[in-house]
């Protein structure tokens, strides 16, 4: 009687652990990418908005103040759209890092856990 066993082939159980995903880090690349043109559209599209407003304000009033009005109305709403937008960019650029973060902990505890004795890791999972 022969016994056979089983043993690990490379490219099993402990690559797709490890590996990390080069699809998922491209789209993150392309959407940052996408991102950066988005913003810099909207700022220069913000500028050319109070340049037009300056420009009617200086033609229509002729007090310093009421141009000061005018413009300043403008670009208090130009500029919460801005922070608003941006604010947003960089709390779902931080929840991309996170998760990243996250996965890759897991990655390392499955691994971690494959390697330790069955029964032990089992006693492992039921204390944490």
């Amino acid at each position: 009687m022969t016994q056979t066993t089983s043993q690990e082939k490379p490219g099993s159980a402990d690559d797709s652990l490890t590996a990390t995903p080069g699809l998922a880090d491209g789209a993150m690349a392309e959407a940052d990418m996408t991102r950066i043109k988005y913003g810099a559209w909207l700022i220069g599209a913000a500028f050319v908005l109070l340049g037009g407003v300056f420009g009617v304000a200086v033609w229509r009033y002729s007090s310093a103040a009421d141009v000061v009005a005018v413009v300043g109305s403008v670009a208090t709403v130009a500029g919460t759209i801005l922070g608003a937008f941006f604010g947003a960019q960089v709390g779902s650029a931080g929840k991309e890092a996170a998760e990243a973060r996250r996965a890759q902990a897991e990655r390392t505890a499955r691994l971690a856990l494959g390697k330790l004795d069955p029964q032990v890791a089992e006693d492992l999972i039921k204390k944490l």
